[in-house]
């Protein structure tokens, strides 16, 4: 194993790399990024953060012997009402859960149209621009809706975008070169959107209790059988943190627009 002692490793790039079971001991960390981290079973001792920003999911996360993860997901159920609702426990639930994702993402979208078409394809700090989030929504609608539940093996549109971290699978598009229009994309959304819909309205309880039937060949979700109810809750959790990652990155864009506008 490799041992760097008094090393200087400043702006050093780690991608897929496996750090598991590594000891940092009096390391400066100041400026890191960590970005699709795996970091289950992490300890950290006599450790000091200043000024750092974490967003991610979080169970058993312990500060000074408090459990924070509760802490956290009350104060963002407090801060946004309509969080709750995105964890439904039955048809009914889905289907409301759904109003909510369709109201909220109007709104957004109608934001975005207020700025120069251009900018909707900037990214913000390294994230998606806004026109690829909702690329990567048209990919989660086809993984997990049109794939894992309604069983089509190949349900990809050319511009469905996985996650950056995901490897490369036969069949399964990633380009990120695409320039699509806001209009050309949401017309996309529109059609998936709309099956999700109809997913959701002919959900019963006893069907959201199933499971799905494996589909054959490669590709995402893995062709195994999943259970219904998780199938949608990852969509619904996919629609509801990149609407609030889509709104914090159109304030930073508004705010550039509106200085170069002056």
């Amino acid at each position: 194993m490799a041992h760097y002692t008094q090393a200087d490793l400043s702006g050093s790039r780690f991608e897929d790399v496996n750090l598991r079971d590594a000891l940092f001991r009096s390391v400066a960390l100041s400026g890191a990024r960590f970005r699709g981290v795996l970091m289950d079973n992490v300890t950290m001792h006599g450790s000091y953060l200043s000024n750092t920003e974490i967003n991610g999911e979080f169970e058993n996360l312990q500060i000074n012997g408090v459990d924070v993860a509760p802490l956290v997901e009350a104060e963002l159920d407090r801060r946004y009402p309509d969080r709750v609702k995105m964890r439904p426990a039955d048809a009914a639930g889905f289907r409301e859960a759904w109003d909510v994702v369709e109201r909220l993402w109007a709104g957004t979208v109608e934001r975005a149209r207020r700025l120069d078409p251009a900018l909707l394809h900037e990214s913000v700090e390294g994230e998606w621009s806004f026109i690829e989030t909702l690329r990567h929504l048209v990919f989660a609608t086809d993984a997990w809706v049109r794939r894992a539940i309604l069983g089509d093996p190949a349900p990809w549109h050319p511009l469905s975008l996985p996650w950056d971290e995901m490897p490369d699978i036969p069949g399964v598009p990633r380009d990120r070169d695409a320039r699509p229009s806001l209009d050309e994309v949401l017309a996309l959304r529109r059609d998936r959107m709309a099956t999700v819909r109809e997913v959701v309205d002919g959900l019963t309880d006893e069907s959201l209790a199933g499971h799905t039937t494996a589909v054959e060949g490669p590709g995402w979700p893995e062709p195994v059988s999943h259970p219904v109810r998780e199938c949608l809750l990852c969509v619904l959790n996919e629609e509801w943190q990149h609407r609030l990652y889509a709104e914090r990155d159109l304030a930073v864009l508004e705010a550039g627009y509106t200085i170069a506008g002056r």
